[in-house]
C-alpha cells in the first residue's frame, strides 16, 4: 500500500512539474513589452497605442506608459539600446543624433503632408533609412506616426509674416541639436525646454511661443497661455513607432507579420484622426479668442531650405535622398 501511495504521489509530482515547466514556455510565447510616450493618456496616440495593443494580445501584452513616467522626451532610446525598454515613441530627432544621415528627416519643409510622409517610409529610399536603424541602434521601425503640422503659437502680440519677424522670439523647442537648428531656420531664437514645462513656460513669460501641431497645443491646453497662431507648418510632425530588434526577432514571420499589420492599421487610424482634429481646431481656437495667422509660407520654406543647405547638417544628408524625397 505505501509503495503504490508512493508512486501515485511521484506521478502527481510529475505532472505538477511539467505543468510548472510550461507555464515560463507560454509566459515567452506572449511577452511584455513596455511602451514609452512622452504624449499623454489623453492624445489620440494613446487611443492608438489601445487599439494595436488588442490586435496584437495573442501575440504580445503591450504595457503602456504615457506623459513621460517611464523614461523622459529624449531618453527612450537610449533605455531601447540598453534593454531597459521594448517599444516607444521615438523622435527622428533623436535618431539623428547617433545617426547623422537622418538629420534629413527632421529638416524643415521636407515633406508636404502626412501622405508624403508614408510615402517616403514605404518607398525604397524610405527601406534604406529603417535599415540604417535597425543596423546601427538595433531598433526596428513599424512606421511613422503622424500627429499634426507644426504650428508656431505665441503669447506675445506681435503678427508674424515672414522669418524676419521672428527675430528675437523666444520659441520653445525639445532640446538637441536638430530641434535647435529647426527653430533657428525659422528665424527664432530657440530655447530648450521639457514638454511637460511648457505650459507653466508660457505663463510666467520664460519663453514667448512654443512651436507644436494643433492637437498637442488642444491636449495640453496651451491655447489657455497663447494669443496667436501663426499657421506657418514648418514640420510634418512625426514620432516613429519602434520595436527592439532583440523582441522584434524573438517573434515568430507569422506573428511579425500579423503584428505589423496591426501596428500599420493603428497608425493609419490615428493619422486620419489627427488629420480631421487639425481641420476642426482652427474653427475652435479662433472662437476661443486667439488671433489665427496666415504668413507669407513660401518666404518661410526658402529661409528655411536655405539655412539648412548652407550649414554642416547637410554634408551628412545621403547623396540623392532629398532629390528622391522630393520626386515622391
Amino acid at each position: 500500500m505505501l509503495l503504490n501511495l508512493t508512486r501515485r504521489a511521484l506521478m502527481l509530482g510529475s505532472v505538477a512539474v511539467a505543468a510548472a515547466v510550461s507555464m515560463p514556455v507560454m509566459a515567452q510565447d506572449a511577452p511584455t513589452l513596455r511602451f514609452s510616450a512622452v504624449f499623454s493618456d489623453q492624445d489620440i496616440r494613446a487611443a492608438m497605442m489601445g487599439q494595436f495593443a488588442d490586435a496584437v494580445r495573442d501575440i504580445a501584452t503591450i504595457e503602456p506608459y504615457y506623459g513621460g513616467t517611464l523614461f523622459r522626451q529624449g531618453t527612450e532610446l537610449v533605455a531601447l539600446q540598453r534593454g531597459n525598454l521594448e517599444m516607444g515613441n521615438i523622435a527622428p530627432q533623436d535618431i539623428s543624433n547617433q545617426i547623422p544621415e537622418w538629420s534629413l528627416l527632421t529638416s524643415a519643409y521636407l515633406f508636404r503632408d502626412a501622405e508624403h510622409l508614408r510615402t517616403f517610409f514605404e518607398s525604397e529610399v524610405g527601406e534604406e533609412f529603417k535599415q540604417m536603424a535597425e543596423d546601427q541602434l538595433g531598433v526596428h521601425i513599424l512606421g511613422p506616426t503622424y500627429f499634426g503640422a507644426r504650428q508656431v503659437g505665441l503669447r506675445i502680440d506681435k503678427e508674424i509674416q515672414t522669418p524676419a519677424d521672428m527675430e528675437g522670439v523666444r520659441l520653445r523647442m525639445p532640446g538637441g541639436d536638430a530641434w535647435q537648428f529647426l527653430g533657428s531656420s525659422i528665424g527664432a531664437n530657440p530655447t530648450p525646454m521639457d514638454y511637460a514645462e511648457v505650459y507653466t513656460g508660457l505663463q510666467t513669460g520664460a519663453i514667448d511661443g512654443q512651436d507644436n501641431p494643433l492637437p498637442n497645443v488642444q491636449n495640453m491646453k496651451f491655447y489657455e497661455v497663447m494669443d496667436q497662431i501663426v499657421l506657418t507648418s514648418h514640420l510634418i510632425g512625426y514620432d516613429l513607432l519602434v520595436i527592439s530588434s532583440d523582441a522584434w526577432n524573438a517573434m515568430s514571420a507569422e506573428d511579425q507579420e500579423a503584428f505589423q499589420a496591426a501596428a500599420s492599421e493603428a497608425i493609419n487610424w490615428s493619422q486620419a484622426e489627427h488629420i480631421a482634429m487639425e481641420e476642426q481646431l482652427i474653427g475652435e481656437f479662433e472662437a476661443a479668442g486667439l488671433n489665427i495667422y496666415e504668413p507669407d509660407q513660401d518666404a518661410f520654406r526658402a529661409y528655411a531650405q536655405e539655412q539648412y543647405l548652407n550649414s554642416e547638417i547637410s554634408d551628412s544628408w545621403p547623396e540623392g535622398a532629398l532629390e528622391a524625397i522630393n520626386a515622391l
